[in-house]
């Protein structure tokens, strides 16, 4: 089964297992994790922050930042389909009492004049905007890249406010490796960052948040606060660090793949796809057109061995990972062709 229903589907390979296999531990809610101190200084070098924390899930790392850097009654400012909006059950008002504001953007970005007009003027009838969050890739836009000079001019402006930044960066590994700006370039506009180790670099779980020494200080209370206070936690750090050091800089093999695959999904008869999002590892292709369900061409797909993911009725999403290869890519072009070049159309 060539399964490209997301890149959280990879499997550690032999040489991570074995990674994991030799993996010093010890107790880290006590701090005396060695192979998990070894990775949160690696990500903070990486990241040019202080500090960083290891959590066990990118929704708990967004969630611990925006706990860390709110206070209950404030608003927070984010893209309308981003991932900490649509895809984390709610909990910027469970955990942290905060209300959120959504921004309508364009494949994923949003523009410093839009925050403008959607940050409360300072008036008691309206909520004080204490955090704006961007993310980069934008998952539900097609693995889009958030422009970095655009960021550049929302940072500036948000910090002369008293805004703090976050960047739900799950794929910002892509972002850096698609545009060959250094992961650190990207964070150093932000007070607080999370990445994730097990989508595009293949580890079983795990992100990272990082931050300054203090903003970390205070986070690592709130990841016990959400259960995420792990023990001999070194046996997965250690998948995370082998995944830095050799799954890193081939993800450029899972964007030339998605590329690939995506342009002939753009030639097919009646699908639409937007080629100007195809930056990355996912493409999002649209049925509506050829008279078909997005459910009804995954089952189509799942007879023939292939396995993508559908929303909104009929939008499609494949992404590609560690485990697809040429010849995955070209069984896929063949499914898709019979499925829509032999379909009849009024």
């Amino acid at each position: 089964m060539i399964d490209l229903r997301s890149d959280t589907v990879t499997q550690p390979t032999p040489e991570m297992r074995e990674a994991m296999r030799n993996a010093e531990v010890g107790d880290d809610v006590f701090g005396e994790d060695p192979t998990v101190n070894r990775l949160q200084a690696l990500m903070a070098d990486l990241t040019g922050k202080e500090a960083a924390l290891f959590v066990p899930t990118g929704t708990m790392g967004n969630q611990v930042c925006v706990k860390t850097h709110t206070q209950a009654g404030n608003e927070i400012i984010v893209e309308l389909n981003s991932h900490l909006y649509n895809y984390e059950s709610g909990a910027p008002a469970l955990l942290s009492s905060v209300q959120v504001m959504p921004i309508p953007g364009i494949r994923g970005s949003f523009t410093l004049e839009q925050v403008q007009a959607a940050v409360r003027p300072k008036n008691v009838h309206h909520p004080l905007t204490a955090l704006i969050c961007i993310e980069n890739t934008h998952n539900r836009a097609g693995g889009t890249i958030f422009p970095l000079e655009e960021i550049k001019r929302i940072s500036l402006w948000a910090h002369e406010q008293g805004i703090r930044m976050h960047l739900d960066g799950a794929r910002l590994w892509n972002a850096s490796i698609a545009t060959k700006i250094h992961i650190a370039e990207y964070c150093r506009y932000f007070d607080s960052v999370s990445l994730c180790f097990s989508k595009g670099l293949g580890a079983p779980i795990g992100s990272i948040i990082a931050g300054s020494t203090e903003f970390i200080q205070r986070a690592r209370y709130y990841r016990k606060v959400f259960g995420g206070g792990m023990r001999q936690a070194g046996v997965l750090a250690a998948a995370a660090i082998y995944a830095v050091h050799h799954h890193f800089q081939r993800l450029s093999e899972d964007h030339r793949r998605a590329r690939v695959l995506g342009e002939f999904i753009h030639h097919l008869p009646h699908v639409e796809l937007d080629l100007q999002t195809l930056q990355t590892n996912i493409i999002i292709f649209n049925v509506q057109k050829t008279g078909l369900s997005g459910q009804q061409v995954i089952e189509k797909l799942a007879e023939k061995g292939i396995k993508m993911s559908t929303f909104a009725g009929t939008k499609i999403r494949a992404v590609t990972h560690l485990h697809i290869t040429d010849e995955d890519i070209e069984q896929t072009q063949r499914a898709l062709k019979e499925i829509f070049m032999n379909r009849k159309y009024k």
